[in-house]
């Protein structure tokens, strides 16, 4: 008796696990698919949109790489995102470190303080930060957007990492100096190395950020030479009424898989990341 209810409960996990991995997978899957459907497969709305009605076609694919500007796009979101990744890293780890460690009960208000610079809708502060951007001359240029996104970044990524080396005991730091190390070399020897959690959250944070973030690259990039993947793409691909869905799908597809496998091998870091820095901070 025992066995069959193990049995059953088995089954039922399995069936659920199974219709949960559908569910998350099913929007690759089309994505995919509709890259190589023609457009008489695709329109027509009898036909199942999980199988090729029509032979599929490589037509779309090359109007997204041949009659656009997708690979600049591309190139551009991975330099922007690049340069983002480690302003706000360099920034986010000392001053999450400073805050946690060496500024006493004041510390965690500040703490706060900055995740509430986060909230503030970008809506309310392009407006200013174009007017900082046109008197730096960056305005139309890659350089407007690398100079922006932290100011989204940093905030989050401070106060997630502040869970993190509030976590860690003193005690470690302490015994690293004693044995010889200076600070500096403990917090890079000892805290880093336990923080690491947080860290690979806030580079897959801040990444994803600058691949889908569209208000800031919308006002302050208008050359399609200078546009990134979230803002060129639509551009580019709806013209008037007329949406080109399988190249739409192909763009979003060679962005989206990557990072989700990304997601995949790194979930259970991502996870403590983003619960540590939640509970601690």
């Amino acid at each position: 008796m025992f066995r069959l209810k193990q049995g059953i409960r088995r089954f039922f996990f399995v069936v659920a696990l199974a219709f949960f991995c559908f569910f998350s997978a099913a929007p690759f899957v089309w994505m995919t698919i509709t890259v190589f459907k023609q457009d008489k497969d695709l329109y027509r709305s009898g036909n199942n949109p999980f199988i090729f009605n029509e032979p599929p076609t490589l037509d779309h694919l090359r109007l997204l790489f041949n009659e656009t500007n997708y690979t600049i796009f591309l190139r551009n979101s991975l330099f922007i995102g690049v340069l983002v990744v480690i302003i706000t890293l360099v920034f986010a780890l000392p001053a999450a470190y400073s805050l946690a460690r060496l500024t006493g009960r004041w510390g965690e208000r500040a703490g706060i303080g900055i995740f509430l610079v986060y909230l503030v809708p970008p809506t309310l502060l392009f407006i200013p930060l174009s007017r900082i951007v046109v008197s730096l001359g960056l305005n139309n240029t890659l350089w407007a957007l690398v100079l922006i996104y932290p100011t989204i970044s940093i905030p989050f990524s401070t106060w997630l990492l502040m869970g993190f080396f509030k976590s860690i005991p003193k005690d470690l730091e302490e015994a690293a100096m004693m044995d010889g190390y200076s600070r500096f070399g403990a917090i890079m020897r000892v805290v880093l190395p336990l923080s690491l959690s947080g860290v690979i959250a806030v580079i897959v944070f801040t990444f994803t950020l600058t691949l889908h973030e569209f208000i800031y690259a919308l006002a302050f990039v208008s050359s399609s030479a200078q546009r990134t993947i979230s803002v060129g793409v639509p551009t580019e691909l709806i013209r008037g009424d007329v949406f080109f869905w399988q190249s739409l799908m192909a763009a979003a597809a060679i962005v989206a898989i990557p990072v989700g496998i990304i997601y995949v091998f790194f979930l259970d870091r991502l996870v403590a990341g983003f619960t540590m820095g939640a509970v601690k901070g």
